[in-house]
């Protein structure tokens, strides 16, 4: 295929659409439902898990596995809606790359440009601020263990963490990851593995916790924590990037998504309820913001020192895949503002402002990084801001929009439904979450050890 020619038609209708050089370069599709797969699961199965007891701590044991259980249908039926709507497009000759293509498309170009388009990019970039910071938390707490009085500052770590993202960035394309991502899925598995069998071991030693289910607070705080719980447990299934995962398969794409979905799935239920469930069981409402951090009381741990190491050097491994795979969306953006498609990828008048703005992008995410220590909150902001309506909300729109279903059938009415409730819940969630910043601004400050 030429350079500037859009990728071939599955009927051979409409004639190709010239592409820029963010899907020409970025977005090749040249992979199989098992890369599919890879990336899927990279972008969902993230050290964001780790925070699913504390979740559960929120909700108790029946909210809390019915929510975890009803997101993990949701998103399995709302991330298929998308594929579906996709691969129509496609047999049509008019293939998607982007979310913002699709919303372009389906519900007008505003859409794309003023509504889909910033939300993806905040929620994408927010991820790499947080997995940045998050590879330092993971960095120092390796540090600590082999020096506990040692004196290096949290920034110094995310520095470190944000150096390797810069070599890791010049990666070309979302294609060129799938062998990192493959490593990814075997990383996650292996963390949320130790992590569960870390919660059992303590459960069940003579140091184990007073094991206590309730659910503190009073009627206020017991209401924003549930939906603080929601907000957590939303994210952590969250993605944003299915189109351009999907852009990443090489025609015709028929099913093919589908297949991926299953892979990614199996690794999700097995982590996600595997970790939430132990910890939970084990630390009961004493379970905090990752389960990780039970793990330590008075800085000592309670299980062998080789675990904690072992279980922060996969963290922090994956959490740079978790990373890169976010980092496309904006790696894709500034290929297509500053490289030349109808040039080859690799000739100098396209190496230097790929190396030169993805480095930027990098250095920013780093810098801020580093001054917000607690963006954690923040996420849980951009999280409800961005993971609702992305995964939650639009795909149930775009799929009656484009197939336009019968008003008397059980699927537009179940589409309907499903988008109302979770704009209630999104728009709930937003405001927990900025009372939860509010609440804790007095204990905020830049570049602090955390």
């Amino acid at each position: 295929m030429e350079a500037g020619l859009s990728h071939p038609m599955e009927d051979g209708t409409n004639p190709p659409k010239p592409l820029d050089a963010g899907a020409l370069f970025v977005l090749k599709s040249r992979g199989s439902w098992w890369h599919c797969g890879y990336h899927l699961t990279t972008s969902i199965v993230a050290p964001a898990l780790l925070s699913l007891p504390f979740a559960l701590s929120l909700l108790g044991w029946v909210a809390g596995v019915f929510c975890l259980t009803m997101a993990a249908l949701v998103t399995f039926y709302s991330y298929n809606l998308l594929s579906v709507v996709l691969e129509h497009h496609a047999h049509l000759g008019q293939r998607q790359l982007r979310f913002r293509d699709m919303a372009r498309d389906i519900l007008g170009p505003g859409w794309g440009r003023y509504f889909v388009g910033p939300i993806q990019f905040g929620l994408c970039f927010g991820a790499v601020i947080a997995c940045i910071l998050l590879g330092g938390q993971s960095l120092k707490f390796i540090y600590l263990l082999s020096r506990p009085n040692g004196t290096m500052q949290l920034y110094q770590f995310v520095i470190i963490s944000g150096v390797l993202m810069l070599v890791l960035v010049q990666i070309p394309s979302f294609h060129s990851l799938r062998h990192i991502n493959l490593v990814s899925l075997v990383l996650c598995l292996s963390y949320s593995a130790s992590a569960t069998a870390g919660s059992i071991y303590i459960g069940h030693s003579k140091t184990a916790p007073v094991k206590n289910y309730s659910v503190h607070g009073s009627g206020e705080h017991r209401l924003f924590g549930a939906l603080n719980a929601i907000s957590i447990i939303a994210t952590t299934y969250g993605n944003g990037i299915i189109p351009e995962i999907q852009a990443t398969i090489a025609p015709p794409v028929k099913g093919k998504m589908f297949k991926g979905l299953c892979v990614c799935y199996a690794v999700v239920l097995t982590t996600f309820f595997s970790v939430a469930i132990s910890g939970y069981w084990a630390f009961g409402n004493q379970a905090k913001g990752t389960v990780v951090a039970n793990f330590m009381v008075d800085e000592k741990p309670l299980l062998p020192s080789w675990v904690l190491l072992m279980i922060n050097v996969f963290t922090f491994l994956q959490v740079s895949a978790v990373s890169l795979v976010y980092l496309q969306p904006t790696n894709e953006v500034l290929e297509q503002k500053f490289a030349d498609p109808k040039i080859d990828q690799f000739s100098v008048r396209n190496i230097v402002p790929r190396l030169a703005f993805r480095s930027l992008s990098v250095v920013i995410a780093t810098t801020l990084a580093a001054m917000f220590p607690f963006f954690g909150d923040i996420n849980a902001v951009i999280g409800a801001f961005g993971c609702i309506p992305l995964d939650f909300i639009l795909p149930m729109i775009f799929y009656n929009v484009t197939f336009k279903p019968s008003k008397q059938s059980l699927i537009f009415w179940g589409n309907t439904l499903l988008a109302i409730i979770f704009s209630i819940l999104g728009a709930l969630g937003a405001i927990s979450s900025i009372r939860q910043i509010i609440l804790d601004a007095n204990t905020y400050s830049f570049f602090a050890n955390i």
